[in-house]
């Protein structure tokens, strides 16, 4: 950290000694899990409690500085990234109320998914659809509209049903669906951009296990019979191997056998599916062609098999996502998904045939998520296919995933595709603005809590704001007039 502390109030310097974290360094660098993005903040603090984000606020509007909250830096983009001040939620995991009649549960934002486990357990709950991985805090997984799988069950943006959030003029606001409900409409999914949420209430359901069963199947067979395959379970998913017209099709169902866990091999899941794998996505690096064999290699040996599991609900909706990688993930129409994955197909073959073409790892991972009225979610008012594709980084090394980022992107972009807020992706203002019916009420939102820009980054410039806008750092609007955004404090 390099802010100059010359000249600050000896109050003002207390003021953040007191919230310094416990593990303080001098000159902290963040650095996201898959480390491709790294900033270095003026300051990271670790406020305790409201009062002292409303004073981080205050400072940080006074002294022209941005200012980024962030979770458990699993974001695959430079969403938390800030030359400012970054503040970590790691202080705000309280349970503040257990609602057992409505399956509800009300904390503050800095609980990671994996503690909310462990939580909603000790209360007979558990949410209803969860990701493939559970590092997440809370208030990152709302704020991106991170999702699961299921036609009938929607992203975590979806089950809140409330939330404070302190905005950029240090006020604390209180919203659902009945009190300041366009703020509470935007807020679910902001990115950030209108305030920094500290807690919310979540619907929950009582405790349940999955039965999973896990089954080889061929693309195509599963794209001709697409509508009665996603209502043959409460959960489907599936992998696409490139290269190959294989798959592996992930289905769950509630059930009230008893469990019967998942049982991993050393040898198979560790030693060869991770370490071995690794290793060889290494030395592929030199010898890209040896790509598709890889690939072919791992569906022999570890996926062309049935396989059924029971456990707890989180512990089979979660699974091991290996080691640092690239990932880009679009949500597209659902009814879009064969002619996407088909036209990817084409292309990746396309490569293949080519001496010096491109060559893509596995697998590409086909999740489908039910409609919302979050104004920002890619599920706003469509019921969604998610697709994402993935570049490892063996050993934290970069390989070459441009080109074939630019090609999935094209493709989707022309089905009506919207990015994963949490993903690097190229989708700009004037996309969204076309492409989002409620962009232009977000805008005025966002203008009306944060009229000084002080949680605008590089990401939320490319992305949401008008170019005109991204460059200045206050906008014209009155802080005590919110246009037709009225905003109630609590």
């Amino acid at each position: 950290m390099d802010f100059d502390f010359n000249g600050l109030p000896k109050q003002d310097i207390d003021a953040i000694n007191s919230m310094l974290p416990k593990d303080h360094k001098k000159n902290f660098v963040f650095e996201n899990w898959s480390k491709t993005f790294t900033c270095a903040p003026k300051l990271y603090l670790a406020p305790h409690n409201e009062n002292q984000i409303i004073w981080i606020v205050n400072f940080a509007r006074e002294h022209g500085l941005n200012l980024k909250a962030i979770g458990s830096k699993l974001s695959p983009s430079d969403i938390a990234c800030t030359d400012g001040i970054m503040i970590t939620m790691e202080n705000f995991k309280r349970v503040l109320h257990v609602d057992h009649v409505h399956s509800r549960i009300t904390v503050e934002a800095g609980l990671t998914l994996h503690e909310l486990h462990e939580i909603l357990t000790f209360w007979g709950l558990s949410f209803s659809s969860i990701g493939s991985v559970s590092e997440q805090t809370i208030s990152g997984a709302i704020s991106t509209a991170v999702h699961g799988t299921g036609i009938n069950y929607g992203c975590f943006s979806s089950i809140v049903k409330d939330l404070c959030i302190i905005d950029g003029l240090g006020r604390r606001h209180y919203c659902s669906s009945v009190a300041n409900k366009d703020l509470f409409d935007a807020a679910r999914c902001s990115l950030g951009a209108l305030g920094i949420i500290t807690q919310l209430t979540l619907q929950c359901e009582p405790s349940f296990r999955l039965k999973a069963v896990q089954v080889p199947k061929k693309l195509d067979d599963i794209l001709d019979n697409l509508s009665s395959t996603l209502a043959s379970a409460e959960h489907v998913r599936f992998w696409w191997f490139p290269y190959t017209d294989d798959t592996v099709l992930w289905k769950a169902n509630r059930t009230i056998e008893p469990k019967n866990p998942l049982k991993e091999s050393f040898l198979t899941d560790k030693l060869y599916g991770f370490h071995y794998y690794q290793f060889q996505l290494f030395l592929s690096r030199m010898a890209p062609n040896r790509i598709p064999a890889i690939t072919k290699e791992h569906y022999k040996n570890r996926f062309n098999k049935k396989i059924e599991w029971v456990d707890d609900s989180h512990k089979v909706f979660n699974f091991d996502c290996l080691f640092p990688q690239y990932v880009d993930e679009w949500a597209i129409p659902i009814e879009n998904t064969a002619p996407v994955l088909r036209y990817l197909r084409k292309w990746i073959n396309e490569e293949h045939a080519k001496k010096d073409g491109v060559r893509v790892h596995f697998p590409v991972e086909v999740r489908f998520v039910q409609e919302d009225d979050v104004w920002l979610s890619p599920c706003y008012k469509q019921a969604i296919c998610y697709i994402g594709v993935i570049m490892y980084r063996p050993y934290h090394l970069p390989v070459p995933y441009k080109k074939y980022w630019k090609a999935y992107e094209d493709i989707v972009r022309s089905f009506g595709g919207r990015p994963h807020w949490a993903k690097a992706h190229q989708m700009y203002y004037d996309d969204f603005a076309e492409q989002i019916p409620k962009f232009g009420e977000f805008q005025a939102l966002r203008n009306a809590c944060d009229p000084n820009n002080i949680f605008l980054n590089d990401y939320l410039k490319r992305h949401i704001v008008p170019p005109g806008i991204a460059n200045s750092k206050a906008i014209s609007a009155k802080a005590d007039t919110l246009t037709s955004y009225q905003i109630s404090k609590l």
